[in-house]
């Protein structure tokens, strides 16, 4: 009888930190040659080197892979996946290589599902309408009864006689998996595709969130049937159960109101102590840990944690930068290449009952999934194109589950993950419902007729500068203005993007914190204009990247007619730079270019901020405003925004009409020209408008004259005129910085205007109508 005897070899203590390459190197050359050890062999010998190199060789060929791939419109997540494949055959990896980064890769998604927790509003839940819930149930539910039939099908009554009933049971325990509707997952899809606030997204997250909570309860009572069958001692699934009780117990009656009273006892504006993100840190590993002792509770109980967390700032903010960072671009990156490093074959073994069974239930839970969450919306009256694409995004998946049915599972989701994307991409296109065919600008609007307007705030300092500027607008009750207040707020701590009506608030709740002064100003503001002016506040809390949407929205909403934006530089009162803001410059492009009705940037030179007279007790004037006409749509645009405010006694608007003798348009623009000529004749014979003609030969006689007349206005108004070349502008385009203020905006903006006067830049509607049809 022959022993077969397998010989370990461990050295103790291991060997972690290497003393270096260049000693190494030295051994190496003093070494016995006959020795069977080389002081190159540093890389199996040492794991910290091992593990350094390894995390490098991960970041650098997935960077080169995405530099490709991403011009196919194909996510990172791709490119890890596929990096992972590569780095499989190229590197000779060991087991306890590749369970040293799958640890790592482990411990960052936990802290990844923690996180999630921490940004997500439980609350939510209560706040989501009857069709999210339809959606969120339907497409957990419906998907979870259609993969049983098949189950019970293909395990019929031999294996019963052969005792192979474990499979059966493994099946039916993975079917929550397999019908997972994760939160996360569709967070991070939405926001990769920027539509996490628009229409389509809000119904997904809604429907998402209540698709998470039915499969977090799903899966821990599948979890513990599991323990319940394969153990013939019944108490221990009976103590895995209440181990799962009495640990939500502790998250939801004492941690939750310990964290509570701590983010209560935080000073406003002040950050949370650090000794509070250590202790939560220290919970955070201690629900890891909890994993020894109930499986698969890994993908639970850090996500129950962090649900507990208060949302926002000072708690859930403070985590979400500290960590979010790393676990995004190294833990999770990890992560997704480890799964893609056990992948031991290529090739789906089909031979395998299980893997067909496996198989049959994936494509149905998928197709079925996709069908429900179809008919919700199509119910509605919701376009089939938008339905298609919400249906797209509620199937997504992204959790590889069973080590058996690995090489299917990895298949199945590639495909998904790549798909789905692409296809949403070409279903749904939010900016296509600004595009309509109504006329939303001033020009159109009949004459004292309600001017709506959506204002946009970002920091204390704009408030002033809207008011003032509606003030000179002149709104009285036969001409009235209904403003539309939006205060914009960068998304930290939370996964979902908030947006509240506070006037639909009967009380003070503690969401109006995030506007509480924008609030009290306007509200003062409409105090001092009383029946002539009425305001709708709103907040909006999102990333940078798709505030534009919440914009965009509110103006289409509302019927507005005119989008007032801040310039995304602020000056202090001598005339120097405060602040330059490029996330804001990029906003405001983003608005130019989808915005359903007229446009208008402010650039305040603190001259604005100087409260218009309410009494109109004083005989002369106190604000003189110029408007610059070239002519074109913006300019007549630009006009007629003037001569509104001309209607008020204390504002003196001068009207300054820059023609070109040599003017040698073409005749496609005679009908334009006409249009300009008969607005210019109102103005010479209206009595309270100055009109000045002055003849300009070139873009530097035009810049001198703009020059000199800063000094002389509180406020210059002038035309966007975007890709419109006039003999007035030659040569100013070469030296242009903003081309979202146009030649002559760009120009009042630039450092040697500073500290003269405030410019509002107009661009009509027809103009961003356009840039829509060309998109």
């Amino acid at each position: 009888m022959v022993n077969n005897l397998t010989q370990i070899c461990i050295t103790l203590p291991p060997k972690v930190q290497s003393p270096g390459l260049g000693r190494l190197l030295m051994h190496d050359e003093n070494a016995d040659p006959s020795s069977t050890t080389s002081g190159y062999d540093w890389y199996n010998k040492y794991a910290l080197p091992r593990l350094e190199t390894h995390i490098a060789l991960i970041f650098a060929v997935t960077q080169i892979i995405h530099f490709f791939l991403k011009r196919l419109g194909l996510p990172l997540f791709t490119s890890q996946l596929i990096a992972g494949l590569i780095l499989s055959k190229a590197v000779p990896w060991t087991d306890e290589g590749v369970q040293i980064i799958g640890t790592l890769g482990i411990f960052g998604y936990g802290l990844f599902l923690f996180l999630s927790g921490v940004k997500m509003d439980p609350s939510m839940v209560s706040r989501v309408n009857k069709g999210s819930w339809y959606i969120g149930l339907l497409s957990m539910l419906v998907p979870l009864l259609s993969m049983l039939p098949i189950m019970l099908h293909e395990f019929d009554e031999k294996d019963k006689e052969n005792q192979e009933v474990d499979p059966k049971l493994k099946t039916l325990f993975l079917l929550p998996y397999y019908a997972l509707t994760s939160l996360p997952v569709i967070n991070v899809l939405l926001s990769e595709l920027n539509i996490l606030n628009s229409e389509l997204g809000r119904i997904a997250l809604s429907s998402a969130v209540i698709g998470d909570h039915v499969s977090m309860f799903l899966m821990i009572m599948g979890n513990v049937l599991r323990v319940w069958t394969q153990i013939v001692n019944h108490k221990v699934a009976l103590g895995d159960l209440g181990c799962v009780i009495a640990f939500l117990v502790v998250v939801a009656f004492v941690l939750r109101p310990a964290m509570l009273a701590v983010v209560k006892r935080t000073p406003e504006g002040k950050p949370v102590y650090q000794s509070c993100i250590y202790a939560l840190m220290l919970l955070f590993l201690g629900c890891l840990c909890m994993t020894r002792w109930f499986d698969q509770f890994l993908l639970l109980a850090p996500y129950i944690l962090g649900l507990a967390v208060p949302h926002g700032p000072p708690l859930g903010s403070a985590l979400v930068e500290k960590f979010e960072g790393m676990v995004e671009n190294l833990f999770m990156p990890l992560f997704v290449t480890s799964c893609a490093l056990r992948l031991t074959t290529m090739t789906i073994d089909f031979n395998n009952k299980m893997t067909w069974v496996n198989a049959s239930i994936g494509i149905v839970a998928l197709l079925v999934k996709f069908v429900v969450s179809l008919i919700p919306p199509l119910y509605n009256k919701m376009p089939k194109r938008d339905a298609a694409a919400l249906a797209l995004i509620m199937s997504s998946k992204g959790i590889v589950i069973e080590q058996g049915h690995f090489t299917f599972m990895f298949w199945v989701i590639i495909c998904v993950a790549n798909i789905v994307p692409i296809l949403v991409k070409c279903l749904y296109d939010p900016s296509r419902k600004y595009a309509g065919y109504n006329k939303r600008n001033l020009m159109d609007l009949r004459r004292n007729a309600e001017l709506p307007i959506v204002a946009v705030i970002h920091v204390p300092d704009n408030v002033n500068s809207v008011i003032n500027l509606l003030e000179a607008t002149c709104p009285t009750k036969d001409s009235p203005m209904i403003v539309n207040i939006i205060h914009l707020i960068k998304l930290s701590g939370l996964a979902t993007p908030i947006f509240i009506s506070h006037q639909k608030r009967l009380r003070t709740t503690t969401s109006d914190c995030y506007s509480e002064n924008v609030i009290v100003a306007f509200n003062k503001f409409i105090g001092n204009n009383w029946g002539a002016v009425s305001v709708n506040t709103f907040t909006a809390v999102s990333p940078p990247s798709i505030m534009h949407e919440d914009i965009c929205s509110l103006a289409l909403d509302k019927l507005a007619s005119l989008i007032i934006l801040p310039f995304h530089r602020r000056w202090y009162i001598d005339g120097s730079v405060e602040s330059d803001d490029e996330l804001i410059k990029a906003l405001n492009s983003r608005v130019l270019e989808r915005a359903p009705c007229s446009v208008g940037i402010l650039i305040d030179r603190v001259n604005l901020r100087r409260a218009m007279p309410v009494d109109g007790s004083l005989e002369k004037p106190s604000y003189r405003v110029a408007m610059i006409f070239l002519g074109g749509n913006d300019d007549r645009e630009a006009l007629t925004f003037a001569r509104r405010m001309a209607q008020e006694s204390m504002v003196v608007l001068t009207v300054a009409h820059f023609s070109n003798a040599e003017n040698n348009r073409g005749t496609g623009e005679d009908w334009d020209r006409m249009r300009d000529s008969i607005m210019l004749r109102e103005v010479k014979t209206n009595g309270y408008i100055n009109y000045v003609e002055k003849e300009v030969a070139d873009g530097p006689e035009t810049a001198t004259i703009i020059h000199n007349m800063v000094n002389e206005y509180d406020m210059i108004i002038v035309g966007r005129r975007n890709n419109e070349e006039s003999q007035q502008t030659t040569g100013l385009k070469e030296w242009s910085e903003c081309p979202e203020l146009g030649v002559l905006g760009d120009l009042l903006a630039s450092i040697d205007y500073s500290g003269r006067c405030s410019v509002l830049v107009v661009q009509q509607q027809e103009t961003v109508l356009s840039l829509n049809q060309r998109l």
